[in-house]
């Protein structure tokens, strides 16, 4: 009798909403514990997060309970359900890279990121996510074999109503629950695992909605006001230059390379006793490199946006999503290429392999005053030149060199490159350095594809000496971010002489750290062991170049000043000092490491408490008021004296090569490129071991198709005008200066 009546309540409605919610727990269950780290540490909160699911998943299905046509109904109740199996899966592949959650700006700049995806998505699949879809298709087979059938009964709204309010009021306890073991949950949000953990996927993108929609009306709201405040703390936190290295690097061209993934426990590192970056190794003891040990990254959701972010701008990313993607196309900058361009006329270029909309690129370069964007369009991609993220480091550095010959010196350029992007999959064609045997394909790649990237350099640096231009160069190499995860590093450990058993958080932040080298030749060198991070590079960058920082609203301070703030701030709020490492966001109420020891310091003296919340203040003062000025779009009420902000409708990155060939013979004998003083290309001087060049080098020397044919179109239609308008971007420091508006 029992065994009928479920048979029967799963034949009704209720009974396929009661199915579909089922299922939906136990998904979201499988992959809380499976997929995600949710750092549950008491039965308590296991128990509140086997009841999340309940609440608002359950609420959402029941919509379709007033549905009155009842096929429409289950239509509708198959969709919701769907619907939130789309936002529970992306959740997880986006999990399994970043480490985190999908936030509403994550997910509405897409379109801007996923162009520029390549075959690394599809690394992140797992046999097991067949598990997550496999119960539709057999309930599609189900219903239409009417197994399950659609139940012809008008459901009455009132019973629709009751459902939806024991759903509400399930969520009401469980945010009661919650509340118990997280007070003050939605308001002292310091980690979005919290919410995960407690309330759901579902309830935690419900809350980011409401916080973005409040973010984007103070935005709009913002009169300038806050400006005063943010300026006045600028200013007192300014650090002095130091006298030794201010203007060293003046009027010198710079290289900026942005190394991919690449973390700072690759420099020296030996695998079956071969160097994995002899060459790289040998750049950070010379004498002439400036390289520090203790330097970390600070990117967040952005992850290699950020890191622009903060070298072009001197701001941190967002706390959620990305500046370039979010606001990058709109916001007033204060960027490098431009405060470069206006005070000491350098001509600035980027060269990156992959599509000029990936992360949104295009938009922002032109809005930091960049003259030039050298994407994917400018290169041979075809056949097997590209990989992941875009076209292999050998080739993008030999075939930038026909553009960068052509740029008028002295110029400010950055190469992003790309092949040591996760998964870290190249060809044994590529590179036959050998792998680490540990349980982690991906921990064994990433040692192959750094020393691909270190071959790349070597070889950049073969044609900038033949070329003539190392003499007359400050090169700067970074490492955006981490390259492998916290989940990694299990795997990793025993290669850094530990065990995974032993493995703490604490050497997870250690590995943060990224390489930063400035080398030019006879720079005053030495490894510095300053403790800092990538908000400081644009004011040490910038004290090299002989710029004065003093007008301009950058977060970070010189790496070089005695005046230096030693406090690296990690975009969840967690920070680094010479003397600790503090995780959870709440500075001594955290948990504080020794950073000599590696051990959790459990007894704090009340000095050493009143020193690290103080440190833990200036970490959220800092992020807090970069955040203004980034969301409110802050520096559009505020103009330093001799800088006039950029217009980007002044730049047409489709003419690249149309506008540096008009450039140079607009300037005749008077043009300072390499091609100029060199009589001609020097092209023929790179030498690249390459296996897709062995054959034919001439994509180092010719242009795409692609590019002839923009500019033959550009010559008929825009050759009156572009000359004039090149040689003013390009060429010529701003004549205008506008006035002074401090706050």
């Amino acid at each position: 009798m029992n065994k009928l009546r479920i048979k029967a309540f799963f034949k009704s409605r209720l009974g396929f909403f009661t199915l579909l919610l089922i299922l939906l727990w136990a998904k979201s269950i499988y992959i809380y514990y499976t997929d995600f780290s949710l750092g549950l540490t008491d039965p308590y909160q296991h128990l509140i997060m086997w009841l999340t699911p309940f609440g608002t998943s359950a609420l959402l299905l029941s919509l379709a309970l007033y549905i009155r046509k009842p096929i429409l109904s289950y239509i509708a109740m198959f969709v919701i359900y769907i619907l939130q199996l789309i936002l529970l899966f992306a959740n997880v592949i986006y999990y399994r890279q970043a480490t985190d959650f999908l936030t509403i700006n994550t997910i509405m700049s897409s379109s801007k990121v996923s162009q520029g995806l390549g075959k690394s998505t599809l690394s992140l699949l797992a046999p097991q996510d067949i598990l997550i879809w496999l119960d539709v298709i057999i309930i599609l087979i189900l219903l239409f074999r009417r197994i399950i059938p659609i139940d012809p009964k008008k459901y009455r709204p009132k019973k629709a109503f009751v459902v939806s309010l024991c759903t509400f009021t399930f969520f009401l306890l469980n945010l009661f629950l919650a509340e118990t073991s997280r007070p003050q949950l939605l308001t002292r949000t310091f980690d979005r695992n919290y919410i995960v953990k407690y309330l759901g996927i579902e309830n935690f993108m419900f809350y980011d909605a409401v916080r973005t929609a409040q973010n984007n009306q103070v935005r709009a709201n913002s009169d300038g006001s806050e400006m005063t405040a943010a300026y006045n703390y600028i200013q007192q936190h300014k650090a002095a230059p130091n006298p030794t290295y201010f203007g060293t690097a003046k009027g010198k061209n710079v290289i900026i390379i942005h190394l991919e993934s690449f973390q700072q426990f690759l420099i020296d590192k030996k695998i079956d006793n071969q160097e994995v970056t002899p060459f790289l190794n040998s750049l950070y003891h010379d004498k002439s490199t400036i390289s520090f040990s203790n330097f970390f990254h600070e990117v967040g959701q952005g992850r290699t946006s950020d890191a622009e972010t903060m070298l072009e701008t001197g701001l941190f990313g967002l706390p959620e999503g990305s500046v370039f993607t979010s606001l990058g196309s709109d916001n007033t900058f204060e960027a490098a290429p431009a405060i470069l361009q206006q005070t000491q006329g350098y001509d600035s270029a980027v060269f990156h392999g992959n599509t000029g909309s990936f992360w949104n690129r295009k938009d922002v370069y032109r809005n930091l005053g960049y003259n030039y964007f050298f994407d994917a369009s400018y290169f041979d991609t075809s056949k097997d030149n590209a990989i992941g993220y875009g076209l292999k480091d050998k080739l993008l550095f030999a075939e930038s060199t026909k553009y960068l010959e052509r740029l008028q010196q002295p110029f400010y350029t950055k190469f992003i490159t790309v092949t040591n992007h996760f998964p870290f999959s190249l060809s044994d064609t590529d590179s036959d350095f050998p792998k680490p045997d540990t349980d982690d394909d991906i921990v064994n790649n990433y040692f192959r594809t750094a020393h691909y990237l270190d071959e790349s350099l070597q070889q950049f640096f073969d044609y900038l000496k033949a070329s003539g231009l190392y003499d007359n160069t400050l090169v700067m190499i970074y490492g955006d971010h981490y390259g492998l995860s916290n989940s990694d590093n299990l795997s990793l450990a025993p290669l850094l002489d530990k065990t995974s058993s032993e493995w703490t958080a604490f050497d997870n932040a250690q590995l943060q750290r990224v390489p930063l080298m400035f080398h030019m030749p006879g720079l005053k060198g030495g490894i510095n062991s300053t403790y800092g991070g990538e908000i400081d590079v644009l004011p040490t960058l910038m004290h090299l170049l002989g710029v004065d920082t003093t007008p301009y609203m950058f977060m970070g301070t010189d790496l070089l000043s005695s005046q230096h703030n030693a406090i690296v701030a990690f975009r969840n709020r967690d920070f680094v000092t010479p003397t600790y490492t503090v995780l959870g966001g709440k500075g001594a109420s955290g948990t504080v490491y020794d950073n000599k020891t590696g051990n959790i310091i459990k007894d704090l003296s009340n000095q050493q408490i009143k020193k690290l919340n103080a440190d833990q203040q200036n970490v959220s003062d800092r992020l807090s008021i970069s955040d203004n000025l980034n969301n409110k779009n802050l520096l559009r009420f505020y103009t330093p004296i001799n800088f006039t902000p950029v217009n980007p409708e002044n730049q047409d990155y489709t003419q690249n090569w149309l506008r540096l060939l008009s450039v140079q013979n607009h300037l005749g004998k008077k043009s300072t490129s390499v091609y100029s003083q060199h009589g001609g290309s020097t092209t023929d001087l790179y030498q690249t071991d390459a296996p897709e060049l062995n054959d034919d080098k001439s994509p180092i020397t010719e242009l795409p198709s692609e590019v002839k044919e923009n500019t033959k179109a550009g010559k008929h239609n825009r050759m009156s005008t572009t000359s004039s308008q090149a040689f003013s971007s390009s060429a010529m420091t701003s004549s205008s200066a506008s006035s002074t508006n401090t706050p």
